[in-house]
């Protein structure tokens, strides 16, 4: 790998040209909903509407075209959280080329499960995205496969970039973009696409907290010891970012802001509600910034990619759990209460009096530690928001009941955004 080697508009224009018919146009539409709650006019590129749900058929069909004879008849090899892992799945089934596919252990089954459809070889090794590539460059070397990268890959990024192009061919009047980050292919591609063709548009990355990996890399340029734990953003999940990535991202982006697990589950639930459309985390977490204000785009016209919508269906229902207890739809209440005839008949009553439906009930007496004479109700009500539960809370404590809420944790700080001038 040259870490010298870049890419330019011209192969980005190329690519567009190469996966034509392959690679689907997403759509692009306007948000009045999510508009108004972000003070923007903001539209959504739906790249979770690809076949393989992600944004991620555009670099690896780009790449598997450019191989060569010799190397189709090889096959190739990638390793991948699940996006890129389908990807190549797909263009490679539809190229008549092997594909091996390694993914993390804790990969959705969901992306497991699609990746084997699309006729791959799928082979499940390590905690996390960066043990699956060490397995994948090993299978290369060890079968003479072609290692395809799902971000540090002039190719793979030129692909991304198309999506660049389509943004600009869509919305002419659009003044700043807001992209997923992981390893920063997509970031790099579209930012050089962009800004080639009009700079005055801004072109902002969006970083999960837990794996902050380009942004250090774009404020310091030192190279990064593993970090991160988990996170719901599992499809941006990197610790490394790309030799080739880091310096087009530094080049052309005009910053990379964080966004935190709650955000980004509220920006999914966000997603689901406003606008129906489904997004996994990491193709959430534009919509997060913007609606945590990181980004200073107030009245301006934007666009956010929602990159991919392949996200578990167990998990969806955690997130929205999660996203209803922090929205204040969703809460839990516990009460101190005479352990007596009627108690919960008249808790039940005057909750039922503020129009909080229960959902759950719990009542106990003998593992609580309250006094005895004492039990403890425990309630999961469906409120109207945070005035609605303070509501409940007033009625429950006018009536003699001591009670406390279980609601989701106080907003974070905010984190300072890297932006340029």
């Amino acid at each position: 790998m040259d870490p010298g080697a870049t890419i330019t508009l011209s192969e980005i224009r190329a690519a567009s040209e190469r996966v034509r018919g392959r690679v689907t146009v997403s759509p692009l539409t306007h948000s009045a909903r999510l508009s108004e709650l972000t003070g923007t006019n903001l539209v959504l590129k739906l790249e979770n509407l690809q076949f393989t749900g992600s944004f991620k058929e555009r670099g690896a069909c780009n790449r598997l075209l450019l191989l060569s004879d010799a190397e189709r008849r090889a096959g190739v090899v990638t390793a991948s959280a699940g996006n890129h892992a389908q990807a190549v799945a797909l263009h490679a089934a539809r190229l008549g080329i092997a594909a091996t596919v390694v993914m993390p252990e804790s990969t959705p089954l969901v992306k497991i499960e699609a990746t084997r459809r699309h006729g791959a070889r799928v082979e499940l090794w390590g905690r996390g995205y960066d043990d699956a590539a060490e397995r994948g460059a090993e299978i290369a070397r060890a079968e003479g496969l072609v290692y395809v990268h799902p971000f540090d890959d002039l190719a793979v990024i030129a692909g991304q970039g198309t999506l660049g192009l389509e943004l600009l061919d869509q919305f002419p009047e659009l003044e700043a973009v807001v992209v997923p980050v992981g390893g920063g292919g997509l970031l790099a591609g579209v930012a050089c696409a962009i800004k080639e063709t009009n700079p005055k548009i801004q072109v902002y990355g969006v970083e999960s907290e837990a794996f902050p990996g380009m942004r250090v890399a774009y404020e310091s340029l030192v190279p990064l010891a593993p970090v991160g734990t988990r996170t719901i953003a599992d499809g941006i999940a990197v610790r490394r970012v790309g030799a080739h990535t880091v310096p087009l991202v530094r080049r052309y982006a005009d910053g990379i802001v964080l966004v935190d697990e709650e955000e980004i589950a509220e920006a999914i639930l966000l997603l689901l509600e406003k606008e129906k459309t489904v997004a996994e985390g990491a193709g959430a977490v534009g919509l997060a910034a913007l609606i945590q204000r990181r980004l200073e785009l107030m009245g301006r016209r934007v666009a956010v990619v929602v990159s991919g919508g392949n996200i578990d269906v167990n998990l969806v229902a955690r997130i929205i759990e999660r996203g209803l207890v922090k929205t204040g739809r969703r809460v839990r209440i516990q009460i101190t209460a005479p352990d007596a005839a009627g108690t919960l008949a008249r808790v039940t009553q005057i909750v039922a009096g503020t129009r909080a439906n229960i959902l759950e009930i719990e009542h106990d007496r003998s593992f609580s530690g309250v006094d005895l004479g004492q039990a403890r109700i425990d309630l999961v009500l469906e409120t109207h928001g945070f005035e609605h539960i303070e509501k409940v809370q007033r009625e429950l404590d006018a009536a003699g009941f001591s009670s406390t809420t279980a609601t989701a944790p106080a907003p974070p700080p905010v984190v300072s955004a890297s932006l340029r001038p």
